[in-house]
């Protein structure tokens, strides 16, 4: 932005002309060397470099800020996967809530991931890469993983309670005792799955794909929703049971 150039101040003969009475005399003084101070000032320029090296510091900052980001990131990342490592094999939560909802956020794969009895209740992992997981025994109740691959994935014993499982690819994992009581399944891929023992009493089974369960032994399907035709006459001819009080 261009500025006018600062006008030399007039001569000392000529503005003290200005003065009306002599006490004025001091502070007139100091009042025309600061206006020479400013004058020469503006003229070297030094205020315009403060100006642009401020501007340019700025700049630097941003600069810095954003080419260190992917950096950032990154350290975010290990220190979730380190919450999540290090909670191996242990009951309570320990941070893996929000560890694996901020890896998954970020569309990092979470195929493998060990987290065997975590307390995960309420965990949203929508559209999630968790093929091969082992989340046996875990507490996934209200849980959120519509549209996740869990294909291959040990889930036996598991708790699903009133969760939404919609679109969820589970195909050929182990559900052996788990519960799915309340869960929505609309759309789930349960073929070639074990769901020998399981609890799927009120479950929403619209759409599933079912054929070639491997067992239904001991299954519960009472009060089942929505369920495919012939799914569940299938079912109670290979060892599902429907029964509103069993455990």
């Amino acid at each position: 932005m261009s500025r006018e150039p600062r006008r030399r101040p007039a001569p000392w003969v000529q503005q003290r002309l200005d003065l009306l009475h002599g006490w004025e005399l001091p502070i007139f003084a100091v009042k025309y060397v600061v206006e020479w101070i400013v004058f020469y000032l503006a003229r070297w320029g030094l205020l315009r470099i403060l100006e642009y090296s401020s501007f340019l510091s700025v700049l630097f900052a941003v600069a810095v800020y954003f080419n260190e980001a992917s950096d950032r990131k990154k350290q975010k990342h290990y220190q979730a996967w380190q919450v999540i490592n290090t909670a191996q094999g242990k009951s309570g939560g320990g941070g893996r809530i929000e560890a694996l909802q901020e890896l998954n956020a970020d569309k990092i794969p979470l195929v493998g991931v060990d987290a065997a009895r975590a307390f995960l209740q309420g965990v949203k992992l929508v559209k999630a890469n968790l093929l091969r997981s082992n989340f046996e025994a875990a507490d996934l109740r209200d849980c959120v993983l519509d549209g996740s691959h869990m294909e291959f994935s040990n889930l036996k014993y598991a708790n699903f309670r009133n969760g939404n499982l919609r679109g969820t690819f589970l195909r050929e994992s182990d559900l052996e005792s788990t519960d799915f009581f309340g869960a929505n399944l609309t759309g789930a891929d349960l073929s070639v799955t074990n769901l020998k023992d399981a609890d799927l009493r009120y479950a929403d089974l619209q759409g599933i794909q079912w054929r070639g369960i491997l067992s239904m032994e001991a299954a519960n399907i009472f009060g089942v929703k929505n369920a495919p035709e012939g799914f569940v006459q299938w079912a109670l001819q290979h060892g599902a049971i429907s029964d509103k009080d069993a455990q």
